[in-house]
């Protein structure tokens, strides 16, 4: 037991009053790992299917990131305090230097504090399609600095999280579970106007997402300079992939108006010459 004491309170480092011993080092371990363990028993609690969990994936996510940092920020306390650091002391004689640390990363801090606002307030949550700058970011994770999302070309993209909070932000995920979307046609004048938009309905209603009650109606909605303008209305809750079932659509309705003869004209101009 001597020998075992003696081999714990060996001094590794001495400054000043204190000394680092392998005890603190072993205790300081040992936080390390209770650390690691106790958020991971956190996480497999929040994240567990069961009946008593009630939360959605994005709630989950921004309730474990909170309690993850809370639980970092007072091991690292206690950690500082067992190698003889006092956070205290070591806050109040560092004031001058984090007032220069924080002019110098003044947005960086602007990111950290709208990462805390995004995960307390939960406007924002993992697995919401967002449309920033005219793209469109499905939600993967949201950090404490910066937030990752997936766009529609399959790119990771990483964004400041104070893009998000001072930004004009659309949350397609906040709509109904079903948007209303539209595709504009043009088609000849002399075109039998019910069958074209029976031919638009019959379009929509061909794409394997979409069914009855998804299809509003076909529509006139302009006289063209060179066309009659139509367009078709139609709900779809695959908004991520939007684009790529408006241009099934399209294929389809230029099949079925060329089975048709239905001609969708081209831009004319008449130029009158007088002599």
């Amino acid at each position: 037991m001597d020998t075992i004491s003696n081999i714990l309170h060996t001094e590794l480092l001495h400054y000043k009053d204190h000394s680092l011993t392998v005890l603190e080092i072993l205790v300081v371990f040992l936080l390390f790992l209770a650390t690691k363990v106790c958020i991971w028993v956190i996480e497999k609690a929040i994240f567990s299917k069961t009946k008593l969990n009630n939360l959605d994936p994005g709630s989950a996510f921004a309730l474990f990131q909170i309690i993850k940092y809370l639980i970092w920020v007072i091991a690292i306390a206690l950690m500082l305090e067992t190698i003889g650091i006092g956070v205290t002391l070591l806050l109040a004689g560092s004031a001058a230097l984090l007032v220069g640390v924080g002019l110098g990363l003044q947005q960086t801090f602007n990111d950290v504090l709208s990462g805390i606002i995004l995960l307390f307030e939960n406007s924002v949550r993992v697995g919401d399609i967002l449309e920033i700058d005219g793209d469109i970011v499905r939600i993967q994770e949201i950090g404490l600095r910066t937030s990752s999302g997936l766009n529609r070309n399959q790119i990771i993209i990483i964004l400041p999280n104070s893009l998000i909070t001072t930004n004009k932000v659309i949350n397609w995920s906040h709509q109904n579970k079903k948007t209303l979307f539209t595709i504009n046609v043009g088609v000849a004048y002399g075109s039998d106007l019910e069958q074209v938009i029976t031919l638009l309905e019959e379009s929509a209603l061909a794409h394997p997402t979409l069914g009855k009650k998804d299809i509003l109606e076909g529509r006139l909605i302009e006289f063209g300079g060179s066309s009659l303008d139509f367009q078709l209305l139609f709900y779809s809750a695959d908004i991520f992939i939007i684009e790529e079932i408006k241009s099934d659509i399209r294929k389809i309705i230029y099949q079925k108006f060329m089975e048709n003869k239905i001609e969708i004209p081209f831009p004319q101009m008449d130029i009158r010459l007088k002599k």
